[in-house]
């Protein structure tokens, strides 16, 4: 296990030297032609460099120290990151706490998000330095813990265009993330709302790869689908019976993997137990329903996920772009947890 860590942690010093033009312009800034309301303004690579140039060595090192010890932080923080841009953008609202639990992460669906004294302890070895001291944002700092949490386990790792402002507005009346629940039209609208499309829709179902979820999540689709005592028809009645196995209707908490066979592994094993009818959420399951999305799992069966990595690396790099905060907007917090 050390000797795996550690060449992990080579891994992640060694693309740091990897050469990419910069700055980056926003993705989202036109799509399919058009101008997209919801892109923000660009971000740079070098956005940090004459302020606080130790700051991706610093949240990295954090970062390994987290993850290496509980890998099943890395599916957390990517989970977070992703909650993060889907409410209000990229702009560290999700990291927020009110005094009236009326914040995002009192939302239901963030509850079970965990992480954030990850974050919490970048912000802090990086307020410790003098030049780094009121400069990095949180919306920052979560974007590159995300992105070094998936490489620290194995996964690709992609450029993080830096320079987002954190946001001073959190509000759980405002949280509308992609439902487990939902169909593949709603998961599309959703997507395109935020100036993403259809590809990023299935790539980035692709994270369902790794970490965990519950069986309260699932129970209704394995036990009484239309109150009958049936079962979803979508999923493949092998499967549903080794759920059932574990997941009892009165055990909503108990913990089951959402890539069986493969849940510790960011790999593209997901888009295979996809085609097989295993998705663990409807949300997986219907996937197999839009022409699109269904062609990219086959070919991510039949390639054995030839061009998974990069795609999930483009994909995170447009999301680090939804709705963000620049220039003079927002703020630089103190305190990830408050605004200043």
């Amino acid at each position: 296990m050390a000797l795996k860590n550690l060449l992990a942690l080579v891994v992640l010093l060694g693309v740091v030297g990897v050469s990419i033009a910069k700055p980056y312009e926003n993705p989202l800034r036109n799509q399919n032609g058009h101008r997209n309301p919801r892109a923000g303004g660009n971000l740079d690579l070098d956005y940090y460099r004459s302020t606080c140039p130790q700051l991706e060595s610093v949240v990295r090192r954090v970062t390994f120290q987290y993850v290496s010890r509980r890998p099943t932080l890395a599916a957390a923080l990517l989970r977070m990151y992703f909650h993060d841009c889907f409410v209000r953008g990229c702009d560290g609202s999700i990291l927020l706490k009110s005094p009236f639990n009326d914040a995002e992460r009192n939302a239901i669906p963030n509850l079970s998000v965990r992480g954030y004294e990850v974050v919490d302890a970048a912000k802090s070895s990086l307020e410790r330095i003098w030049g780094c001291r009121g400069v990095v944002s949180c919306a920052d700092i979560l974007a590159l813990v995300a992105r070094d949490a998936v490489a620290v386990i194995g996964g690709p790792w992609w450029p993080v265009p830096l320079g987002r402002r954190d946001g001073r507005i959190s509000k759980l009346s405002e949280v509308n993330l992609p439902s487990p629940f939902a169909d593949v039209k709603t998961l599309k609208k959703n997507f395109v709302d935020k100036g993403l499309n259809t590809k990023d829709l299935v790539v980035l179902s692709g994270a369902h790869t790794i970490g965990i979820s519950s069986c309260g999540l699932i129970n209704n689709r394995i036990h009484n689908f239309t109150g009958r005592g049936d079962f979803d028809p979508a999923m493949n009645p092998s499967y549903v019976r080794a759920l059932k196995k574990r997941c009892k209707p009165t055990t909503p908490r108990t913990p089951v993997d959402m890539d069986p066979g493969s849940a510790k592994k960011f790999d593209s094993h997901y888009f295979n137990i996809v085609a097989q009818k295993k998705g663990l959420f409807t949300s997986d399951a219907t996937l197999l329903d839009d022409l699109e999305t269904n062609l990219y799992i086959q070919a991510q069966v039949l390639t054995r996920g030839a061009s998974f990595a990069r795609d999930f690396s483009d994909s995170m790099v447009k999301l680090g772009f939804v709705e963000i905060l620049t220039g003079k907007q927002g703020e630089i917090r103190r305190r990830c947890a408050f605004v200043n």
